[in-house]
């Protein structure tokens, strides 16, 4: 390679990465270049889909039940904390719901919402512990292609928002994520503290469906950008609108495999105790009107 070419792909590189990225947020840890969060969820998926399987193909699955509780816990309190700071910091204090630029001044309001972004980006980071714990407990049945182009894309999206865009429009989806992720780690830390909480649990389809309202609400949300301009960059819509299409569909064919089959066998088991009752109903009767006949005949 020629030393034009190298100077050219740094002179890239420095643009895209450097020049074009918030200064405020840039220098954060994981934020400057692209190549750790990459390298983090490139050793994710080898490890859940390569190196995890093999590893317990010939083990019995570890229970993790304290590992699970704590875990949980925590992904529940920071849950809250973002969801509060998100709207305490912006979206009920100086937010425009129609549309809000970034703010890229030093002030204490406009940092403090960069650096929700960046915790935010974090949790994302933390919460691809999820699969792994799958893998080790062999829960391969839950790591689906939902599951893990979820947990694949997110910190992605928050690690671009974290460099580019610490803030405006784009922060609402992750205010309302944040509120998701409070009811759906609750649910799986009382999942995890034992079998007698799972009478308490019955409400578990629910999470899906509020996970599908709020990828409607992120595309209203974001397709404003379509009419409304204040400054945030309405490109983002080509890659929001179609993304939260994506992640609604995906949850809507989740929701129809594991609850839907659910409630067709059991309307399916409904149907046939009934049919089976009707022809208990009508042998009786046949019984009851042929008695009489076998009793003359007897006389």
């Amino acid at each position: 390679m020629s030393s034009s070419n190298v100077t050219s792909s740094s002179n890239f590189w420095d643009f895209v990465f450097t020049e074009l990225a918030d200064p405020r947020t840039n220098h954060w840890p994981l934020i400057s270049s692209p190549v750790p969060g990459l390298t983090i969820i490139a050793c994710y998926l080898y490890f859940v889909l390569n190196f995890g399987p093999k590893y317990m193909a010939n083990r019995k699955p570890f229970q993790m039940q304290k590992t699970l509780v704590v875990y949980n816990f925590i992904q529940v309190l920071v849950s809250i904390y973002l969801f509060a700071e998100g709207l305490d910091g912006a979206w009920l204090r100086h937010y425009s719901w129609r549309c809000q630029p970034v703010d890229f001044n030093d002030n204490p309001a406009a940092m403090r919402v960069a650096r929700g972004c960046y915790i935010y980006f974090l949790a994302k980071i933390s919460e691809l512990l999820d699969t792994v714990f799958f893998t080790l407990r062999k829960k391969d049945n839950q790591i689906t292609f939902l599951h893990l182009y979820h947990h694949t894309v997110m910190p992605m999206i928050s690690w671009g928002a974290t460099k580019y865009y610490p803030g405006g429009h784009g922060t609402f989806i992750g205010v309302i994520n944040s509120f998701v992720h409070i009811i759906m780690y609750t649910y799986y830390m009382m999942a995890a503290m034992g079998p007698q909480y799972q009478k308490y649990l019955w409400w578990k389809k629910y999470i899906t469906n509020i996970q599908m309202i709020q990828f409607g609400m992120a595309f209203g949300h974001s397709a404003q950008l379509l009419w409304t301009d204040c400054g945030y960059p309405r490109w983002s819509v080509f890659f929001t609108l179609p993304n939260a299409i994506f992640f609604y569909m995906l949850f809507n064919d989740f929701y129809k495999k594991s609850y839907g089959n659910k409630k067709a066998a059991a309307a399916a088991a409904a149907a046939k105790q009934l049919q089976q009752s009707s022809e208990t109903s009508e042998t009786k009767t046949a019984e009851n009107n042929n008695s009489p006949k076998i009793a003359s005949k007897e006389l």
